[in-house]
């Protein structure tokens, strides 16, 4: 604990020889809870821009037709009936 207390550059409050448990939690879970904060926030607004993304990508493909409608050629057996009389 001590080391880890160290590697963070921890120092004790005035009037105690050591770094207790209780005061270096305490920073950490509110450094642990903001950035839990931040994250929710952050993923949540990725997921909105990839949902625009997505939208658009739709909208674009929606505005472009995916087949083609070629016009009627007479070439039947009821064209032949209608020529013939």
């Amino acid at each position: 604990f001590l080391e880890t207390a160290a590697y963070f550059c921890m120092k004790p409050k005035m009037g105690e020889k050591e770094v207790s448990p209780h005061s270096f939690f305490s920073i950490w879970h509110e450094f642990s809870s903001d950035f839990k904060d931040f994250w929710k926030k952050e993923n949540k607004l990725i997921l909105q821009e990839r949902v625009k993304e997505a939208e658009e990508v739709c909208r674009q493909k929606k505005g472009k037709s995916l087949y083609n409608i070629r016009p009627k050629h007479d070439s039947g057996i009821v064209s032949k009936n209608y020529s013939n009389t």
